[in-house]
């Protein structure tokens, strides 16, 4: 997978979308911000979490979007592949084969 074109183009179909259901978008984007924001636990942690879900769920997008913010945030290779091992543990097969997905776009979004 060419992870910077797939992103490329799934940001355009959302941008497209998202003119037909702004209302929808607008609120969202208020629980997105809501849901990152430091408290108890930091935005990184949240994004972890986040690429935990989207491994299991087997979102590509979803993979793409929260390891970009993984990498912004500062996140280690090393930290990287410790949630995705948690990750593989609980979601088994299907999340195991995710995660190596999302490590090759870590990979491409770091370099």
């Amino acid at each position: 997978m060419d992870w910077k074109n797939f992103m490329s183009e799934i940001e355009g179909d959302i941008a497209r979308f998202s003119k037909e259901v702004p209302q929808t978008v607008k609120g969202f984007g208020q629980m997105g911000q809501a849901a990152k924001a430091d408290g108890a636990l930091s935005e990184k942690t949240k994004e972890f979490i986040a690429l935990g879900i989207a491994v299991s769920t087997k979102c590509d997008s979803c993979i793409g979007f929260h390891v970009r913010s993984l990498v912004r945030l500062g996140a280690t290779r090393e930290e990287l592949c410790e949630a995705l091992a948690m990750a593989t543990y609980m979601g088994g097969g299907p999340s195991y084969a995710y995660s190596a997905k999302a490590l090759k776009a870590y990979d491409v979004f770091s370099a």
